[in-house]
């Protein structure tokens, strides 16, 4: 899987705000001796903003980070400048979202709660078509989708696809988005991904009452590399939230567990979903 530029950004922010605070250096004096801003190099260290590979070793040689160490940052710093797949469909994507798009593409493993609609990396062209009327109105409608259906490539990735575990509200299935026909057309299509070696497919039922995530759909994202902290990925209307803090990854990785808990198995979630599918044949 290639690199994520996103990832590498947030690797470089991560690394370089630990070793200032190693060198016991504040804001202010680390910002003076690099000749920035102190609100400049704030948005550097929580990945806001991208930083040069010369400027990286200018910061190093600050903190006195030397050799191996040094090189090896200095390259993730030039694999953050480059450009992501996502990046060419700017005009339709919001930056926000943009950077989540660019964790989602070299992520290990998605875990993952929807209440309302099917998962953007699940939904046919023609459900997300009908998403995107509905919540986005008909603008760039094609680049959208098609940027949507780009997504999906982390699923059956050759070398690396990403491990999903998504649990699906029972309403998901039953709200008729689009029509009978593209409803219907969606079922199949969550049959099919749902035998992927790599997707574990949960329906929670109706009759598991409440859940602990009932006023909270989430996206938790881990990496293959230690060094690329979790995140919590949170969105509503207007803007998208990443949380990284470990307790926070940590409540969220519960809550997971146990709507999987309370969730159909697997096997019973199949069946549960091919009972829904009789509503829109």
């Amino acid at each position: 899987m290639t690199a994520s530029p996103t990832v590498r950004r947030r690797r470089i922010a991560r690394e370089l705000r630990q070793l200032r605070e190693r060198a016991g250096m504040t804001l202010d004096v680390a910002a003076r001796q690099l000749d920035m801003s102190k609100s400049n190099l704030s948005r550097i260290e929580n990945a806001q903003i991208g930083i040069k590979p010369r400027d990286v070793r200018a910061a190093l040689a600050l903190y006195e980070v030397t050799g191996n160490d040094a090189e090896a940052l200095i390259e993730i710093a030039r694999g953050a400048q480059q450009r992501g797949w996502w990046q060419h469909y700017s005009d339709v994507l919001p930056e926000w979202f943009e950077f989540y798009v660019g964790l989602e593409a070299e992520a290990a493993t998605l875990r993952t709660y929807e209440a309302e609609a099917v998962p953007g990396l699940l939904q046919t062209e023609a459900y997300a078509r009908e998403i995107y009327r509905r919540t986005a109105g008909e603008d760039d409608l094609d680049r959208k989708v098609a940027a949507r259906l780009r997504r999906q490539d982390v699923l059956r990735n050759e070398d690396s696809p990403v491990e999903l575990s998504v649990v699906l509200n029972e309403a998901v299935l039953l709200r008729p988005v689009g029509g009978r026909a593209v409803m219907a057309g969606q079922l199949t299509h969550l049959e099919a991904v749902a035998h992927l070696p790599n997707v574990t497919m949960q329906v929670l039922p109706f009759e598991a009452g409440g859940h602990p995530a009932m006023n909270s759909p989430y996206v938790i994202l881990t990496f293959a590399d230690a060094a690329d902290a979790a995140v919590v990925y949170l969105e509503n209307l207007t803007t998208g939230l990443a949380l990284e803090e470990g307790g926070q990854v940590r409540s969220y990785s519960l809550v997971h567990e146990e709507l999987r808990q309370l969730a159909l198995d697997p096997a019973a979630s199949l069946v549960r979903l091919k009972e829904a599918s009789r509503y829109f044949t």
